[in-house]
């Protein structure tokens, strides 16, 4: 099941950049009023069938069940949509006055944004036995955002209620009555959401190569690829750092978590989520990169780690048992 999990996301990834190249090659076929109609097809239609597939696929009851660990879900929460986007807005203020793209910087503040994904942290976690950290999508994600969009916010709620939270909810009902059937046949839910995130993002870089005024310097990408990689590696070991200390209350298990779900960054909800609040932006495929490039690097970064963690884990669990007075 692993294997096949690692696999899906690899043909993912070259699909994420067979997306871009075919908007490259031929942009006019995903532009707003072009023949796929994205300002449908895309904006409510692809959007809406994501999260009504994630209503689908969530397991509630497992959920609950992962809810008394208070501590460590409150600590997540905290770290990912306080700690980590404050954190960011800092450090891009001292990146302001370098010559890196001014929307590749306003990007990686929307990364710091984005809540962990359930998909590959929960993955990774379950990899080396840890505990699965989960975390509600926050509305903190609209008031970073926000500010910097051209819709309403009015606007924003609203499409959002309507694409995210109803069929989020739709999907969780149907659930209900053929939870039985989907356990026994356990649709793809993962290469469905894939494909319709696929198309989003061609459509999304159809618009910038069609407009010829928007130019991407290759010394702007290549300094936002090695600033990704620093964030998440320092902030894995700052996250490491802290729950391994004697007071912390966490155990092996919860310190995987905590690495894990809190420096993980959600795609799937993130690239739709851009494409409805900077609806019509001409620089939006520009804001969406960062993005594009945290996801596969969080998974690369996250496989060389989990036999390094899972050793570390191993070994930590085998000390606790053989402290324990024998009765």
């Amino acid at each position: 099941m692993r294997l096949l999990e690692r696999m899906r996301k690899e043909w993912f990834m070259i699909g994420i950049v067979l997306a871009i190249a075919g908007a490259k090659l031929e942009p006019s076929i995903g532009v707003n009023g072009g023949p796929l109609k994205p300002e449908i097809t895309v904006s409510y239609i692809a959007v809406a069938t994501i999260f009504f597939n994630s209503g689908l696929s969530l397991n509630t009851e497992e959920l609950t069940s992962a809810l008394v660990h208070i501590k460590l879900h409150l600590f997540i929460q905290i770290f990912t949509l306080a700690f980590f986007p404050a954190a960011v807005w800092l450090f891009l203020q001292l990146l302001s006055i370098t010559p890196i793209n001014e929307w590749l910087l306003k990007g990686l503040q929307t990364v710091g944004c984005m809540p962990p994904p359930v998909s590959s942290a929960v993955i990774l976690t379950k990899a080396v036995g840890g505990n699965e950290g989960i975390v509600v999508t926050p509305l903190l994600l609209l008031l970073f955002l926000g500010s910097s969009s051209s819709v309403p916010f009015t606007s924003i709620f609203s499409q959002l209620f309507m694409t995210v939270v109803v069929p989020l909810i739709l999907g969780q009902i149907v659930r209900r009555y053929i939870r039985d059937w989907l356990e026994r046949k356990q649709p793809p839910f993962g290469t469905v959401s894939s494909s319709v995130l696929l198309m989003i993002i061609y459509t999304t870089f159809c618009d910038t190569f069609s407009n010829p005024s928007i130019d991407l310097d290759k010394f702007s990408l290549l300094l936002v690829l090695f600033i990704i990689c620093s964030i998440q590696l320092s902030f894995m070991l700052l996250t490491f750092i802290y729950s391994t200390r004697n007071n912390s209350g966490f155990t092996p298990a919860d310190t995987v978590a905590v690495m894990f779900c809190s420096t993980h960054k959600s795609l799937t909800l993130g690239i739709p989520m851009l494409k409805i609040v900077f609806a019509g932006h001409e620089y939006l495929s520009l804001i969406s990169v960062p993005l594009l490039i945290y996801h596969p690097v969080q998974i690369l970064l996250g496989s060389v780690l989990v036999p390094t963690i899972k050793s570390w884990m191993v070994s930590r669990q085998k000390g606790v048992k053989l402290m324990r007075p024998t009765v």
